[in-house]
Protein backbone atom coordinates (compact mmCIF):
# COMPACT_ATOMS: atom_id res chain seq x y z
CA UNK A 1 0.00 0.00 0.00
CA UNK A 2 2.84 2.27 0.69
CA UNK A 3 4.20 1.60 -2.71
CA UNK A 4 0.84 2.30 -4.25
CA UNK A 5 0.69 5.50 -2.38
CA UNK A 6 4.10 6.44 -3.55
CA UNK A 7 3.14 5.72 -7.13
CA UNK A 8 0.06 7.74 -6.73
CA UNK A 9 1.98 10.59 -5.11
CA UNK A 10 4.57 10.30 -7.80
CA UNK A 11 1.89 10.46 -10.48
CA UNK A 12 0.33 13.44 -8.79
CA UNK A 13 3.72 15.05 -8.46
CA UNK A 14 4.42 14.38 -12.13
CA UNK A 15 1.05 15.80 -13.03
CA UNK A 16 1.75 18.84 -10.89
CA UNK A 17 5.13 19.27 -12.52
CA UNK A 18 3.58 18.84 -15.96
CA UNK A 19 0.85 21.25 -15.01
CA UNK A 20 3.42 23.75 -13.73
CA UNK A 21 5.50 23.32 -16.85
CA UNK A 22 2.43 23.82 -19.02
CA UNK A 23 1.44 26.87 -17.03
CA UNK A 24 4.98 28.20 -17.29
CA UNK A 25 5.00 27.52 -21.02
CA UNK A 26 1.62 29.18 -21.37
CA UNK A 27 2.86 32.08 -19.31
CA UNK A 28 5.96 32.34 -21.48
CA UNK A 29 3.86 32.13 -24.61
CA UNK A 30 1.54 34.80 -23.29
CA UNK A 31 4.55 36.93 -22.43
CA UNK A 32 5.99 36.36 -25.89
CA UNK A 33 2.62 37.16 -27.47
CA UNK A 34 2.41 40.35 -25.40
CA UNK A 35 5.91 41.31 -26.51
CA UNK A 36 4.99 40.60 -30.13
CA UNK A 37 1.78 42.62 -29.75
CA UNK A 38 3.70 45.48 -28.14
CA UNK A 39 6.28 45.38 -30.96
CA UNK A 40 3.48 45.32 -33.54
CA UNK A 41 1.74 48.21 -31.82
CA UNK A 42 4.98 50.17 -31.60
CA UNK A 43 5.58 49.59 -35.32
CA UNK A 44 2.02 50.68 -36.08
CA UNK A 45 2.49 53.80 -33.94
CA UNK A 46 5.70 54.61 -35.81
CA UNK A 47 3.92 54.10 -39.15
CA UNK A 48 1.06 56.36 -38.08
CA UNK A 49 3.48 59.00 -36.78
CA UNK A 50 5.36 58.93 -40.10
CA UNK A 51 2.11 59.17 -42.01
CA UNK A 52 0.97 62.02 -39.76
CA UNK A 53 4.28 63.85 -40.35
CA UNK A 54 3.93 63.39 -44.11
CA UNK A 55 0.41 64.85 -44.03
CA UNK A 56 1.60 67.69 -41.83
CA UNK A 57 4.40 68.49 -44.31
CA UNK A 58 1.95 68.35 -47.22
CA UNK A 59 -0.44 70.64 -45.36
CA UNK A 60 2.32 73.13 -44.53
CA UNK A 61 3.50 73.08 -48.15
CA UNK A 62 -0.05 73.67 -49.41
CA UNK A 63 -0.58 76.44 -46.87
CA UNK A 64 2.65 78.12 -48.04
CA UNK A 65 1.60 77.72 -51.70
CA UNK A 66 -1.78 79.25 -50.89
CA UNK A 67 -0.14 82.20 -49.11
CA UNK A 68 2.10 82.76 -52.14
CA UNK A 69 -0.92 82.53 -54.44
CA UNK A 70 -2.86 84.96 -52.26
CA UNK A 71 0.07 87.41 -52.23
CA UNK A 72 0.44 87.17 -56.02
CA UNK A 73 -3.30 87.69 -56.51
CA UNK A 74 -3.27 90.72 -54.20
CA UNK A 75 -0.30 92.15 -56.10
CA UNK A 76 -2.06 91.52 -59.42
CA UNK A 77 -5.18 93.25 -58.13
CA UNK A 78 -3.16 96.21 -56.84
CA UNK A 79 -1.38 96.46 -60.18
CA UNK A 80 -4.70 96.25 -61.98
CA UNK A 81 -6.09 99.07 -59.84
CA UNK A 82 -2.91 101.16 -60.00
CA UNK A 83 -2.51 100.80 -63.76
CA UNK A 84 -6.16 100.46 -64.82
CA UNK A 85 -6.04 103.67 -66.87
CA UNK A 86 -2.85 102.69 -68.73
CA UNK A 87 -4.53 101.62 -71.98
CA UNK A 88 -6.71 104.75 -71.95
CA UNK A 89 -3.69 106.98 -71.34
CA UNK A 90 -1.85 105.32 -74.23
CA UNK A 91 -4.79 106.19 -76.49
CA UNK A 92 -4.88 109.81 -75.26
CA UNK A 93 -1.13 110.46 -75.71
CA UNK A 94 -1.30 110.81 -79.53
CA UNK A 95 -3.96 113.48 -79.02
CA UNK A 96 -1.68 115.30 -76.59
CA UNK A 97 1.06 115.05 -79.22
CA UNK A 98 -1.29 116.60 -81.80
CA UNK A 99 -2.10 119.48 -79.44
CA UNK A 100 1.60 120.07 -78.76
CA UNK A 101 2.40 120.14 -82.49
CA UNK A 102 -0.47 122.58 -83.04
CA UNK A 103 0.74 124.81 -80.23
CA UNK A 104 4.29 124.83 -81.66
CA UNK A 105 3.03 126.09 -85.01
CA UNK A 106 0.20 128.34 -83.82
CA UNK A 107 2.33 131.50 -84.10
CA UNK A 108 3.71 130.52 -87.54
CA UNK A 109 0.29 130.39 -89.17
CA UNK A 110 -1.99 133.30 -89.92
CA UNK A 111 -4.57 131.02 -91.51
CA UNK A 112 -7.21 130.72 -88.80
CA UNK A 113 -9.33 128.41 -90.95
CA UNK A 114 -6.53 125.80 -90.98
CA UNK A 115 -6.00 126.28 -87.25
CA UNK A 116 -9.72 125.79 -86.63
CA UNK A 117 -9.72 122.72 -88.88
CA UNK A 118 -6.71 121.25 -86.99
CA UNK A 119 -8.33 121.80 -83.60
CA UNK A 120 -11.56 120.22 -84.91
CA UNK A 121 -9.61 117.13 -86.09
CA UNK A 122 -7.95 116.79 -82.67
CA UNK A 123 -11.31 117.22 -80.93
CA UNK A 124 -12.89 114.54 -83.15
CA UNK A 125 -10.00 112.18 -82.37
CA UNK A 126 -10.48 112.75 -78.63
CA UNK A 127 -14.24 112.17 -78.83
CA UNK A 128 -13.62 108.95 -80.80
CA UNK A 129 -11.19 107.67 -78.13
CA UNK A 130 -13.70 108.50 -75.38
CA UNK A 131 -16.45 106.77 -77.35
CA UNK A 132 -14.29 103.62 -77.70
CA UNK A 133 -13.87 103.61 -73.91
CA UNK A 134 -17.64 103.79 -73.37
CA UNK A 135 -17.84 107.52 -72.57
CA UNK A 136 -20.82 109.15 -74.31
CA UNK A 137 -22.29 112.66 -74.21
CA UNK A 138 -25.73 113.07 -72.75
CA UNK A 139 -28.02 114.61 -75.34
CA UNK A 140 -29.93 117.27 -73.47
CA UNK A 141 -31.22 120.21 -75.58
CA UNK A 142 -34.84 119.72 -76.65
CA UNK A 143 -35.30 116.67 -74.39
CA UNK A 144 -37.61 116.50 -71.37
CA UNK A 145 -35.81 117.28 -68.10
CA UNK A 146 -34.66 114.09 -66.36
CA UNK A 147 -33.12 114.26 -62.88
CA UNK A 148 -31.09 111.13 -63.66
CA UNK A 149 -29.18 112.93 -66.44
CA UNK A 150 -29.70 116.67 -65.96
CA UNK A 151 -29.05 119.25 -63.29
CA UNK A 152 -31.26 122.33 -63.66
CA UNK A 153 -29.39 125.54 -62.90
CA UNK A 154 -32.22 127.88 -63.86
CA UNK A 155 -35.65 128.06 -65.45
CA UNK A 156 -36.74 130.23 -68.33
CA UNK A 157 -40.09 130.88 -69.96
CA UNK A 158 -40.42 129.61 -73.52
CA UNK A 159 -43.83 129.06 -75.13
CA UNK A 160 -42.39 127.17 -78.10
CA UNK A 161 -41.74 124.03 -76.02
CA UNK A 162 -43.61 122.12 -73.31
CA UNK A 163 -42.83 122.85 -69.65
CA UNK A 164 -39.74 121.10 -68.21
CA UNK A 165 -37.95 120.89 -71.54
CA UNK A 166 -34.19 121.49 -71.67
CA UNK A 167 -33.61 124.80 -73.48
CA UNK A 168 -29.86 125.22 -73.13
CA UNK A 169 -26.91 123.16 -72.03
CA UNK A 170 -24.41 125.15 -69.95
CA UNK A 171 -22.10 122.20 -69.34
CA UNK A 172 -22.21 118.86 -71.16
CA UNK A 173 -22.94 115.73 -69.19
CA UNK A 174 -21.37 112.31 -69.76
CA UNK A 175 -22.27 108.67 -69.23
CA UNK A 176 -19.57 106.03 -68.73
CA UNK A 177 -21.04 102.74 -69.95
CA UNK A 178 -24.34 102.80 -68.01
CA UNK A 179 -23.37 105.21 -65.22
CA UNK A 180 -23.74 108.99 -65.24
CA UNK A 181 -20.32 110.42 -64.41
CA UNK A 182 -21.35 114.05 -64.86
CA UNK A 183 -24.87 115.46 -65.10
CA UNK A 184 -25.63 118.00 -67.82
CA UNK A 185 -26.02 121.47 -66.34
CA UNK A 186 -29.06 122.87 -68.09
CA UNK A 187 -31.63 125.65 -68.40
CA UNK A 188 -35.18 124.29 -68.30
CA UNK A 189 -38.46 125.76 -69.55
CA UNK A 190 -40.64 126.86 -66.66
CA UNK A 191 -44.04 125.51 -65.76
CA UNK A 192 -45.78 128.91 -65.52
CA UNK A 193 -44.70 130.07 -69.01
CA UNK A 194 -48.23 130.20 -70.41
CA UNK A 195 -49.13 132.94 -67.92
CA UNK A 196 -46.33 135.22 -69.21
Amino acid sequence: MNENMNNQELNELNENINQNEKEEQNSQMEETNKEIKIEDLQKRIEELENESNEWKEKFLRKAAEFENYKRRTENDQLNLINYAAESFIKKILPIVDDFERSLEHINDSNDYEKLKEGVQLIYNKLVRVLDEQGVKKIEAVGKPFDVHYHEALMQKADNSVPAHTVLEELEKGYVYKDKVIRHSKVVVSSEDQAAE
